[in-house]
């Protein structure tokens, strides 16, 4: 009897997302469920990536394709992975290939490769890309037919490389006629990976020299790579030229007249290895308030069954000691546990703390490995080689099968909310596999989201304080000081009078400082004094940023990446009198350092991280007092802890309070707590700094004084009062597409569709419908954007509702990309 199996394509969109049978060849092995396959699917039999969700033995009622490749055991998702896939399938309305490419790690699918065989061989004869590209029409199949006769198998990828891009377009040509086949298999591993990395050749005091005379330069683009050498360090190529915005070529000509020296480093796959080597396996000692923190998370613990705990401790209270005493109860009784942090830049921190306790039985996932370094990490976990898992947002799809602990650190960080299909949010994943294992879930934070604190307060999660810092220390002292009247002073500077003082204090006792301010960039917008018009993104409704780097300025835009030179003249009314107005982290940059104190300072932003090495780099010079001062967007308010640090301060709190989003207190308190959090988190007690043009704001007075309690009683009462969530759900309809008109015409009759649709539920779904609505940004990347909002309450019925919606709409209207987000993180 043949045996059958019933596929999922990873890449089927959602209406089209639905079970293909197929047969399996008599080559493939048990167990088949999970392994990941290549069928022939359509009407041409291209290759396409499946996952294997069922088999069976028997006839099949019409004739079946065969299924071309079914991978070994290591492409494999397990059983319990692949429910989750199905569960998070109906919860965000994605298909079941999109859950599976999120919870499955793409290098995976990257060792995957076309692989091309002449049918009827020719004379094997071997041809260049000049000859190649030179040829035309029946002549260039001709001369690839013969090409592939002389080897066994050849990918596109080789291919292409060896004889240009036009090669893909004949193999499609030779595989249709039936000369040539088309296989899909797994790449054979990869070599070591290097990279080319360069430094001053020079020692300082020398390389300081040759850039004070400059002589030794042929032009200012080299002058400026050498200083920025000279700033940053070892960099390698990429980062050079992607901060600088130049090309390679400044570069090469400083190597070639031996001012720059060049090496190959070989990256590592996997980058923490020599941290498991600096074992502390010395006991946790802990404060009696951690001790009874400990003792109630051990208990439900030992329980083994499905709970989740909610961990509210003060900044700088040491919860990260109670965790680890935890994961000590968790993995010496055998289980398995999984660590979650929000930014990557946390990653180096928390990874060198556990890695030195628990050694190689620790693995690594976040988006700035490189492919191969997750896969590695991946097939670690999978042999059972990891029992502590430690990641951002995507760790939550570990494959560990005897999980019992899940911690989820900072909870109420918005990263924990995937912004792509599928829209999970990490709590309801680790909701899901702390059901299946019986496992308990911690979410640790000094400031909770509200839906959880509302949960522990209503006993469906089990509140676990902590209200004191560990070992005797303060909270700092917080000051707000008001830029209003700064600015009636004449400071037109993003740094008050008072701010200043205190870095000096700083410089002067030899401690550090940490400094937020939320906007990247020099100024934030660039507008004409003569008409009154700012300069824009020609592709998106957005302000350009004006941005500078060791060789000038040029205008960015945030929202798709597009990048130009500052016009000397205004684009509407050819005015020369532009105006810059708004201050990012390079103006703070730039005025930090022209203060007298001489603080050396250290930019951590968007800019300054775009290579993976960079977060390590930055945080490891600053915690080795290389810097006085850390400067940074809201990755430097979360998690660090520098003891040296004696000040931290907020450049202007008011950039996220009147955001147009009913988060909006929420996260500025939540910001401003954890900056001030940062400050004296030694014995030696700390001070912060406010400043805002807001000074009398509730949300600023209760985040300076720490209390999260009356934040907590102001906010709820308004959700409350407003019907916002935890009191509802909220759900999001999002339309683009390049046709302005059809996008409009599309949200007034996505509006009538989904009302026709919940009529017909009845009155015992209630909806409420707000829009169509314009977003924050309308155009971005020349795609035009609306929106719907709706308040409800989700359950199954509902879910369905939105499900059929989809598949209809879409099908109706193939101009427009909709897509439904349950609870986003921005409204």
């Amino acid at each position: 009897m043949p045996r059958i199996a019933t596929v999922r394509l990873l890449d089927a969109p959602f209406r089209a997302d639905r079970d293909y049978d197929y047969l399996l060849p008599d080559t493939a092995d048990e167990p088949l469920e999970g392994r990941l396959c290549t069928v022939p699917f359509g009407q041409g039999n291209r290759g396409a990536h499946a996952v294997i969700t069922k088999t069976r033995v028997g006839e099949s009622e019409r004739r079946l394709k065969t299924v071309h490749t079914v991978f070994d055991g290591e492409l494999r998702i397990l059983p319990e992975i692949l429910r989750l896939c199905f569960f998070l399938s109906d919860y965000t309305l994605c298909s079941v290939g999109e859950a599976v490419r999120a919870a499955f790690p793409a290098a995976a699918l990257g060792l995957i490769e076309c692989v091309y065989t002449a049918v009827s061989p020719a004379a094997p004869s071997r041809i260049t890309r000049e000859e190649f590209e030179g040829l035309k029409g029946k002549a260039k199949e001709a001369a690839l037919l013969a090409h592939l006769s002389g080897e066994v198998g050849a990918s596109e990828e080789s291919l292409v490389r060896t004889l240009g891009k036009s090669v893909s377009a004949v193999l499609s040509s030779l595989v249709r006629k039936g000369l040539a086949s088309r296989t899909l298999s797994r790449r054979a591993e990869a070599r070591a990976r290097t990279e080319r990395v360069y430094a001053v050749s020079a020692e300082r005091e020398e390389a300081e020299r040759i850039l004070r005379f400059g002589t030794a330069f042929a032009n200012d683009k080299q002058a400026a790579v050498y200083r920025f050498l000279l700033h940053e360090g070892e960099c390698p190529e990429a980062e050079i030229t992607d901060r600088l915005n130049l090309s390679a070529s400044p570069l090469k000509a400083l190597v070639k007249n031996g001012l720059v020296a060049a090496r190959e480093r070989v990256i590592e796959r996997n980058p923490y290895e020599a941290l498991a080597k600096k074992r502390d396996t010395s006991p946790v000692l802990l404060s009696p308030a951690q001790q009874t923190a400990y003792e109630s998370l051990a208990s439900l613990l030992d329980e083994k069954r499905a709970a989740c705990a909610l961990l509210h401790g003060v900044t700088g209270s040491g919860k990260t000691q109670v965790m680890m005493k935890l994961l000590d109860k968790a993995l010496a009784e055998g289980g398995q546990a999984i660590l979650m942090v929000p930014e990557i830049a946390l990653t180096p921190q928390t990874v060198g703390i556990f890695c030195s306790r628990y050694g190689e039985r620790v693995s690594v996932l976040h988006s700035s490995l490189s492919v191969g370094e997750r896969y590695d990490a991946y097939r670690k976990i999978l042999r059972g080689d990891a029992d502590l898992v430690i990641g951002t947002r995507s760790a939550v799809f570990a494959p560990l099968s005897r999980l019992s602990l899940i911690i989820i650190d900072e909870e109420h960080e918005h990263t924990y909310k995937s912004d792509a299909s599928p829209r999970y949010h990490t709590r309801e994943v680790a909701a899901y596999r702390s059901g299946e294992h019986k496992a308990l879930t911690v979410l640790a934070s000094a400031t909770p989201a509200l839906e959880s604190y509302y949960k522990a307060k209503s006993g469906k999660y089990t509140l676990v304080p902590l209200t004191e810092r560990y070992g005797g220390a303060r909270l700092p002292e917080t000051e707000i000081v008001d830029m209003r009247e700064e600015l009636r002073l004449g400071n037109t500077s993003p740094l008050s009078h008072r701010l200043e003082e205190a870095l000096a204090d700083v410089k002067e006792e030899g401690k550090q400082a940490i400094l937020f301010l939320n906007r990247r960039g020099y100024h934030h917008v660039i507008s004409c004094k003569s008409c009154g018009e700012p300069l824009t993104c020609e592709h998106c409704s957005v302000s350009l940023t004006y941005h500078t780097n060791y060789t000038g300025g040029y205008l960015l835009c945030h929202a798709c990446g597009m990048k130009k030179e500052l016009p000397r003249v205004c684009p509407a009314c050819s005015s020369e009198h532009l105006s810059y107005l708004g201050a990012g982290t390079q103006k703070a940059e730039a005025a930090l350092s022209e203060l007298s104190a001489g603080l050396r300072v250290l930019r951590m932003d968007a800019d300054t991280t775009g290579v993976r090495s960079a977060y390590e780099r930055i945080l490891s010079r600053f915690r080795e007092r290389d810097a006085d001062v850390l400067l940074g967007t809201q990755m430097v308010t979360k998690g660090h802890d520098f003891p040296a640090v004696a000040l931290s301060g907020v450049l202007l709190a008011d950039t996220s309070l009147y955001m147009n989003d009913f988060r909006a207190s929420e996260r500025t308190f939540a910001l401003l707590t954890q900056v001030i959090g940062r400050a004296g988190r030694a014995d030696t007690g700390g001070r912060a700094i406010i400043q805002t043009f807001s000074p009398h704001h509730k949300v600023i007075r209760l985040a300076a004084e720490q209390d999260y309690p009356a934040f907590y009683e102001d906010e709820i009462a308004l959700r409350r009062a407003m019907k916002y969530p935890p009191f509802c759900d909220m759900a999001e309809v999002f339309l683009t597409s390049s046709d302005e008109q059809a996008l409009l015409t599309g949200a007034k009759e996505a509006r009538d569709a989904l009302i026709r649709l919940f009529k017909g539920l009845g009155d015992s779904v209630p909806v409420e419908i707000y829009g169509p609505l314009e977003p924050q940004t309308y155009k971005v990347a020349e795609k035009f954007r609306m929106k719907l909002l709706l308040k409800c309450r989700l359950n199954a019925a509902l879910r369905r509702a939105f499900a059929v919606f989809l598949r209809e709409f879409l099908d109706a209207h193939p101009k427009l990309t909709v897509t439904v987000d349950f609870n986003p993180s921005d409204t």
